[in-house]
């Protein structure tokens, strides 16, 4: 196992579970409704969970966590904002917007799991775990926004 090529799989992961943070607050604060502030809530604390277990790993194989966004994280909560303030806090534009950072979340995890060979196996299953998390949490926001496409 290389362990600089561990740190930046992980890292990689810290940054997009940031993002996953920083944008389901921000949409937690964008909705008023009761059932999609407890999804967002549940959601911001999947990331708070999965961000604290890849630190104690980057930690244990000797790295510094990443601690800030991507741009494209930076990009999406920007469009999120213009995007609620010019619909009107409208509930399928916010599930919209939701899907398309947990798009990319999901694809992330997924290239850290293509990187089999450069991290233990503890590690592999750590991360494969974390994408079945993140994966449920894309599938609930795009069946609710499913839902209202009648």
């Amino acid at each position: 196992m290389d362990n600089e090529k561990a740190i930046e799989v992980l890292n990689s992961l810290v940054v997009i579970n940031n993002d996953r943070i920083e944008g389901y607050e921000r949409a937690y604060k964008e909705t008023d409704e009761a059932d999609l502030k407890t999804l967002f809530s549940k959601m911001s604390s999947t990331s708070q969970k999965c961000k604290s277990e890849l630190i104690a790993e980057v930690r244990k194989l000797g790295g510094e966590p990443e601690e800030g966004t991507t741009t494209s994280g930076k990009f999406y909560r920007i469009w999120m904002d213009v995007k609620a303030a010019l619909t009107g806090k409208d509930r399928k534009a916010i599930l919209s917007s939701c899907e398309f950072g947990e798009d990319f979340a999901v694809k992330t995890y997924q290239e850290a799991l293509e990187h089999a060979g450069e991290i233990s196996p503890e590690l592999h299953n750590m991360i494969s775990n974390q994408y079945s998390a993140i994966k449920a949490d894309h599938d609930a926001v795009k069946s609710l926004r499913d839902a209202l496409k009648v």
